[in-house]
């Protein structure tokens, strides 16, 4: 394996987070910080407890799985779109490294970046509730194979879009809309039946419950549901990625 080209590629997506530091990590976390008062203040007033865990509480995860799926998704999208559309994508395809090392190194940078910000947003997040970490560990894994599927979600759309258009138009029309509907600010069980069944077919549900059930060992769906919804859609965006490098769909015409 050609660790130097991974390591060149990681640093350089790296280095352009820390240049463009305001809207990277700053501008992320102040939004976030934003749901924390609005909704906590507006809803929590109303809606004291879910689950006997305190309304503010119980969002943090919700607000977390917001921000790394969305971060995970631009950042890989657009570290593998901008080459493309400024014509270097050529030089990296001709140079001696494989594509499966061309993929370690723009998803690992975009999944470490969402990883940051995701710790970042749950230390903030202490600062206006009380936050208790009950599996830390699997709060971690969820939290990395989350970053890391979609940042390998974003890669495909990079290579898929044509235009900086179509870039942010999967992001804005399905990711995020799915995420909100997925049970980030409510438990899908204070839905009634008809749509708690519809809501099931979410899939960002079976992330944010696993990685909510962490925190308080309450979850939508059990555990092993979502950490096997996660792995199938890791698996789902891997032959993708494959079948892209081994067609050259979007990378050789």
């Amino acid at each position: 394996m050609n660790y130097r080209a991974i390591r060149a590629i990681y640093l350089f997506e790296m280095a352009r987070t820390w240049r463009t530091l305001l809207q990277s990590i700053v501008s992320p976390v102040v939004s976030t910080s934003l749901y924390f008062v609005v909704f906590g203040a507006a809803i929590g007033s109303r809606i004291t407890e879910v689950e006997g865990v305190s309304y503010g509480t119980f969002i943090v995860p919700g607000l977390v799985m917001l921000s790394v799926l969305t971060q995970s998704i631009a950042n890989a999208s657009f570290g593998i779109y901008f080459p493309k559309f400024v014509g270097t994508i050529y030089e990296i395809l001709s140079a001696p490294i494989s594509y499966y090392e061309i993929v370690i190194g723009y998803v690992g940078a975009a999944a470490t970046k969402s990883i940051i910000l995701g710790l970042i947003i749950l230390a903030t997040a202490a600062l206006f509730v009380p936050l208790h970490i009950l599996h830390p560990w699997w709060m971690l894994t969820f939290l990395v194979l989350t970053a890391v599927t979609f940042s390998l979600f974003g890669f495909i759309i990079g290579i898929w879009a044509d235009g900086f258009e179509k870039l942010q138009m999967i992001p804005m029309l399905i990711v995020t809309p799915l995420t909100f509907l997925g049970g980030s600010f409510y438990s899908v069980n204070m839905l009634p039946s008809g749509w708690r069944t519809i809501t099931l077919l979410n899939p960002v549900v079976y992330l944010i419950s696993g990685f909510r059930w962490s925190f308080y060992e309450i979850a939508d769906v059990s555990v092993a549901l979502s950490l096997g919804m996660t792995l199938g859609f890791l698996a789902i965006c891997m032959i993708l990625v494959w079948w892209i490098f081994r067609t050259g769909y979007r990378l050789k015409n």
